[in-house]
């Protein structure tokens, strides 16, 4: 499905009195507004192939009307999003769930919505038809050398494929790990990760990054063999210089400083991306934003201050993606309500004054630098966010305009009740 321009045009015109009151008085307020406005437009957040589908629990899915089932479909609602809030310029792939079999095909399909691909993603946490060896007791660490390598192979597999699509980077995440004590020898579990990683590492184009993703927890409940931030970026390290750790907001123990491991792997050069998402319990998958908003903005904070001190550049410096999957909401509207929560984070990190903030911490001064953060934090920030959007031709308020023009009916007018998502 694409969007005719003149819908979101009309739907623009009818809000746009409304709009432009909020503005002139935010611009008023904000003298930096039209600098802010100008770097929302150019930041761009990659869609995951995966978060298309509805997504489920270990107990059960329960599959929406109109998904997309196959990879051009899911193409296509990516497309859909970008025209809506053009935000979502980059699809990321998880193979095999989304193998291209034409790749020349599926990147002028991808073209012609205005995508490109963003990183690629292996999958060595399930079994596949056909498969020889099984990853019940786990991939690149595995006792056998035989699972090994057909991990091994799969992830050199992942990379060719991206290669054929213009993709630039490989996401590793692995379930590795052990449910009980004595299963599992840890020293020889990481050494096996480690040389694992070294023989795909060393198939990775001279312009690729290799992003090693880390989970604390879950599907095993005694030990991950790549449990944490640390130990990612011991293996980043031992890898080289285009190896990075990736944070995903959902991998971490209750009440972990993520904000803080952002600023370290930030300053070490070895800060890969994100896979934004939110969460109250654990590796809730809940849309960004939706539960702990400030933690969000101050991850944001974070990255504002770290990469203006190293000289890099914002929208382009970082993989940015949304890892967000649930069984309740439509999906499409869980990523327009993600992609705004990450770009409101930006947007008031961007109004701190760093000056004020650095005088503050080095008086000691604790609770003005408390008022400064949560002054940025409190603006509302949205007409800046829903005026980048309309000087990109999209739409003034994303949400509205899906439910508006009911376009999860067209959806299911195209592709009938029954279809399922490839993926989790």
């Amino acid at each position: 499905m694409k969007l005719e321009q003149n819908k979101i045009d009309s739907h623009n015109a009818d809000l746009y009195e409304k709009h432009q009151k909020k503005l002139a008085y935010l611009q008023k307020e904000l003298p930096e507004s039209e600098e802010i406005i100008k770097k929302l437009q150019d930041f761009q957040i990659a869609i995951p192939s995966w978060a298309l589908g509805t997504g489920g629990t270990r107990f059960g899915r329960f599959s929406g009307a109109g998904e997309p089932g196959s990879l051009e479909q899911k193409i296509e609602d990516v497309g859909l999003l970008h025209a809506i809030n053009k935000s979502s310029g980059a699809i990321s792939l998880h193979i095999p769930w989304d193998i291209p079999q034409d790749a020349e095909k599926i990147k002028n399909l991808a073209k012609s919505y205005g995508l490109k691909f963003d990183a690629v993603n292996s999958n060595t946490f399930q079994d596949q038809k056909g498969q020889e060896h099984s990853y019940k007791f786990g991939s690149l660490h595995h006792v056998d050398p035989n699972v090994r390598n057909q991990a091994i192979a799969h992830n050199i597999e992942v990379i060719k494929y991206g290669k054929d699509l213009g993709s630039k980077a490989l996401t590793v995440w692995l379930a590795d790990g052990s449910s009980f004590p004595g299963q599992l020898n840890f020293r020889e579990a990481f050494q096996n990760t480690l040389a694992s990683l070294q023989a795909i590492y060393a198939e990775l184009p001279e312009d690729w990054k290799m992003f090693v993703e880390y989970k604390g927890f879950e599907p095993n409940f005694y030990s991950t063999t790549i449990a944490d931030w640390g130990q990612s970026l011991l293996l980043a390290n031992k890898l080289g210089e285009k190896a990075y750790t990736l944070v995903d907001l959902g991998h971490h123990q209750p009440n972990v400083n993520i904000e803080q491991i952002v600023a370290i792997l930030l300053g070490e050069n070895k800060l890969g991306g994100f896979h934004f998402n939110d969460s109250k319990y654990a590796d809730d998958d809940l849309t960004a934003g939706a539960i702990k908003p400030y933690q969000l903005f101050l991850i944001f904070n974070e990255l504002v201050d770290g990469l203006a001190y190293q000289g890099l550049d914002f929208a382009s410096s970082l993989g940015w993606m949304i890892d967000a999957s649930h069984n309740l909401k439509d999906p499409l509207l869980d990523l327009m309500q993600s992609v705004e929560a990450i770009k409101i984070a930006y947007a008031q990190a961007l109004l701190v004054d760093r000056k004020a903030l650095k005088i503050a911490q080095q008086e000691n001064n604790v609770v003005r630098a408390q008022e400064i953060l949560q002054d940025a934090y409190r603006t509302d920030v949205r007409p800046l966010l829903a005026e980048s959007r309309h000087r990109n031709g999209a739409a003034l308020n994303p949400v509205q305009l899906f439910e508006d023009l009911n376009l999860r009916a067209a959806l299911i007018k195209e592709r009938g009740h029954q279809g399922i998502a490839t993926g989790l």
